[in-house]
């Protein structure tokens, strides 16, 4: 296969994409490029004001663009539940839906609004829930779901005896599980959609190493040490542009002939940055009996039941 670049991207025009953290880094590029083929978009995030400057900025570049912003807020499942029921009244088809909003390394223990640990609530559980409200809407337009991963992923372990770490809390692992967790999940997702006839193409994909707010709002954010002097020495030689990590993204959300249960990364050096392509899928993202266990944890923390 030669390259893969945004030009490769079939027309979306009439397919409506839901883009979780979408009004900045990764998924505003994302945004950017799936505007300018057509689609119709709609910016799901927890701020208003970056909401109305993506809009614009959106609109700047494709002045005939289908996009707004809609009022998501991940730290919040009665949050999640309110989007999902404006959209479930409005009873439009959603045909890509990409979970890419997330926190990472919060460098001291914080809750969601439901007492869920930051990270895997807002970058896991939230996700599970709004998939899952989403599903009618989802399966009408045997639509694509695409999960944003990390190669993070790599050294997470799923802890179902403590999920939300209430003891011994640690910034990186509570991470990594919550990467391993979406991974999983597009996995599980896909099997249960082939189980129950959904029609689903769930697929998973991660950015590299992208040059992003991401860091700045965990680690790099509290007084120096040394997972933020780490991460910009490495930022100088091993990164990408946002626009380069949200390659990997779209290729999972538009190539036509995605095989279900795949997953999309950069090809270079550790999969950190160059083009995007199939990425790396570690042993314990394939446990399956974890991944089910994990999933009804999911639907009894969060209350939703998919089925």
């Amino acid at each position: 296969m030669t390259q893969w670049t945004t030009a490769d991207i079939p027309d979306q025009s009439g397919k409506l994409v839901i883009i979780t953290g979408a009004t900045g880094g990764i998924g505003l590029e994302a945004a950017l490029v799936l505007a300018e083929k057509g689609a119709e978009i709609v910016l799901a995030a927890r701020n208003p004001d970056k909401g109305d400057q993506a809009e614009r900025l959106i609109r700047s570049r494709h002045p005939e663009a289908l996009v707004r912003f809609e009022r998501l807020d991940l730290a919040d499942l009665s949050s999640v539940a309110a989007f999902a029921e404006a959209l479930l009244a409005a009873g439009r088809p959603v045909d890509i839906l990409i979970n890419n909003a997330g926190v990472m390394a919060v460098p001291r223990r914080r809750t969601t609004i439901d007492g869920f640990e930051m990270q895997f609530g807002t970058n896991y559980l939230s996700h599970f829930a709004l998939t899952g409200r989403l599903l009618p809407l989802l399966t009408a337009a045997q639509a694509r779901v695409v999960q944003l991963s990390s190669v993070a992923h790599r050294g997470g372990r799923i802890q179902l005896s403590d999920l939300n770490y209430r003891s011994g809390y640690r910034p990186w692992p509570i991470y990594q599980q919550s990467k391993l967790a979406m991974l999983m999940f597009a996995l599980e997702l896909q099997r249960r959609s082939d189980r129950e006839d959904w029609g689903l193409t769930s697929v998973a994909a991660h950015p590299g190493f992208a040059r992003t707010d991401l860091i700045a709002n965990g680690h790099a954010g509290s007084p120096p040490g040394l997972f933020a002097l780490v991460s910009r020495l490495l930022a100088r030689v091993a990164s990408h542009s946002a626009a380069d990590g949200a390659l990997p993204i779209l290729m999972a959300a538009t190539l036509p002939q995605a095989e279900p249960g795949a997953y999309y990364g950069p090809q270079c050096w550790q999969e950190m940055r160059g083009a995007p392509g199939r990425a790396l899928i570690k042993p314990q993202a394939l446990d399956v009996e974890t991944a089910r266990a994990l999933w009804s944890e999911s639907e009894r923390l969060t209350g939703v039941h998919y089925g």
